[in-house]
């Protein structure tokens, strides 16, 4: 029951978090992803069992990964949390999926640990697939043997998102909050949004906890005052 009954049941949510959906149904498909989708679930054919994963924040990569480790039976990982002594655990399926692996760079546990993941699942004939923003020469590495290795990773990658891979990624944001807007509304958005998944969310995630802490529907004008908020860099 709310307080004195007249709260709308929408804000009975307020403390709920976002589920996102990452499975291969809620991956819109456009020219700007088809590509990295492709190689994704053509992974049994990946030249050594490896997949090197590449695109900007909020592109997609988080999800494909999602796709492949429940088509794969992997395990995820953060590179950053990677330690040597986990590995043989880790890598017991045969198959592991870790993201942001360019995270790894400049942390010694951590580069040994991938080094170490990488060779074990070679000697297997497992399955790696790596996520990162940059390609592995980008990536600061200490150790010049994990360098290697990565740099002869076969590469996908995901490009900047269209219009509509961005109308479709809103559509679906909104939903996993349980907010119902207009198709007009994420028309509008698209002309006055940046131009990135990353800003997609966070624009999402700043419209329903302005709409949930005013009592107000997410509507054009609740947007035009969030867009202006996060573009002057306010709460």
């Amino acid at each position: 029951m709310t307080a004195g009954g007249g709260a709308a049941p929408r804000q009975m949510a307020f403390d709920l978090p976002a589920v996102p959906a990452h499975d291969r149904a809620n991956f819109f498909v456009t020219p700007a992803n088809a590509a990295a989708l492709a190689a994704i679930e053509g992974w049994a054919g990946w030249p050594a069992g490896r997949l090197l994963l590449t695109g900007p924040a909020g592109s997609g990569k988080t999800h494909l990964a999602h796709v492949w480790a429940l088509s794969a039976g992997a395990p995820i990982v953060p590179a950053a949390a990677l330690r040597a002594g986990d590995v043989p655990q880790l890598a017991a399926g045969g198959r592991v999926a870790v993201e942001d692996a360019d995270a790894a760079a400049g942390q010694p546990a951590a580069e040994a640990a991938l080094f170490h993941l990488h060779n074990h699942l070679a000697e297997v004939g497992g399955g790696l697939l790596l996520t990162a923003r940059r390609p592995a020469a980008e990536w600061p590495l200490a150790l010049p043997d994990l360098a290697s290795r990565m740099q002869a990773l076969p590469v996908a990658r995901l490009e900047r998102p269209d219009d509509a891979l961005l109308a479709a990624v809103l559509v679906k944001l909104f939903a996993d909050r349980g907010v119902a807007v207009k198709p007009s509304l994420i028309g509008w958005l698209l002309r006055r949004m940046e131009r990135s998944l990353a800003a997609a969310g966070a624009l999402v995630a700043a419209l329903d906890a302005r709409a949930l802490a005013e009592g107000r529907p997410v509507s054009r004008a609740l947007a035009a005052e969030v867009l202006d908020s996060l573009a002057g860099g306010g709460a």
